[in-house]
Formats: structure tokens, sequence, C-alpha cells
């Protein structure tokens, strides 16, 4: 058993992205291995997925292994051809180039994700059932200790102004690593009670579940 507290904890956002290469398909693996039009990509470099299958856009991988014009995503099983149909891979990767670290965080709390679920009734079964349905939209909610001079704030601001998406990514002191991907928000007017911090707020309408490294 082992017990954690999140004290320590560092966040970064991709504040700038190499330009997006083609990829051209991907291997139903364990791990699975994208081919690409060209490849600038380096073992642990951290990836963008925009393409065809559904269940891996719009997230963000690290090239495990690289080769040519081919790059391995780390811990995207891909196995199950019913979710990854084969030859639907097509889109491309985007590789963040800097991150920017996101100072004096108070709080950072992911809310939804959880899963959803259609109620059936059959008029020869006098019990409803339930059949998994996805999941509901996840969000993930920052408080920050109120300094304009800090990096960040102007960067948050930049980029919640574009309506881009951008990664997040949580460093946690054990060494596992969340990456989080959506549209960020920022509102930089700052809260206000007696003897609290003065703090601002940002947040990440997430485009697809985050993942998550253990080192």
């Amino acid at each position: 058993m082992a017990l954690s507290l999140p004290t320590g904890t560092a966040y970064a956002v991709a504040t700038a992205y190499a330009a997006a290469i083609s990829v051209s398909a991907a291997t139903n693996a364990v791990e699975t291995v994208l081919t690409t039009a060209a490849n600038t990509f380096a073992i642990g470099d951290y990836l963008e997925y925009t393409g065809g299958w559904n269940r891996m856009t719009n997230r963000v991988f690290r090239a495990k292994a690289v080769s040519g014009t081919s790059v391995t995503l780390e811990g995207m099983d891909t196995s199950e051809v019913n979710l990854f149909p084969v030859g639907m891979a097509g889109g491309s990767l985007r590789k963040i180039t800097t991150w920017l670290a996101i100072q004096q965080v108070l709080t950072a709390e992911p809310s939804g994700g959880d899963p959803k679920y259609a109620s059936v009734s059959l008029l020869d079964n006098e019990n409803d059932i339930s059949l998994p349905d996805g999941y509901n939209a996840q969000t993930l909610a920052m408080t920050i200790a109120d300094d304009p001079a800090l990096p960040h704030h102007s960067a948050l601001k930049k980029i919640a102004d574009s309506r881009k998406i951008a990664a997040i990514r949580a460093d946690l002191p054990n060494g596992s690593k969340i990456l989080y991907n959506g549209f960020v928000s920022f509102d930089e007017t700052p809260t206000m009670t007696k003897g609290q911090v003065m703090a601002v707020r940002a947040g990440s309408a997430l485009q697809g579940r985050p993942v998550r490294y253990a080192s």
C-alpha cells in the first residue's frame, strides 16, 4: 500500500509547438506505433495526437521509441480493433517544444469524467438495465495565488484569448506525470477575501481523457 500527498506537485502549460506532422497509419498494439511523413521526434518528447481514432485524439502522449518515420506512443494500447478500427488512424502529431511553469498553484481540482449510462426498460423484464454510454465532459479547475508579474499570468491569458487547445502537465512528487489537453480559460480578476491570499482562476475543458505515467 502506498499513500501520497500532493505537496510538491508542479504544473506547467505548453506555450509552443512544432509544426504538425501528418500520420498516415498506426499499429493495433499494446503500445501503438505511428507512421509519420517525417520524423523530428526524440524519445521523451510530448506529442499531441489528432486524428481518426476518437479514443486517442486530442490527447498528449510521450514518445517511447523513435525509428525512421515511426514513433511509439508510450502506454497507448490500441490492440482492441473494435475500439481502434484498422486504417482509421490518419491524422497528425504536434510536438510540444516549450513548457512554462505555472507558479503558486493553490488548488487543482479535476471534475467530471464519470461514466454515463442509458437506462433501458424491456417489456419482458421487470428490472430496468443500464448500458454504458461514454463519459461526461471533464475539466480541470485551478486557483493560483495572484501575481501578474509572473510569466504564467500573461501566458495563460494569451492562450485563453486565442481559444486554442493547450496541454497542461502535472509533475507529482512521486515522479508520476499527468497530461491534460483542452481549451484553457483564465480569469485574471483576483478573489478578495479578508485574511486569505488573493487568487486568480484558470481551467481546462479537456478534449480527451488525461494521460498518466508512473514516472
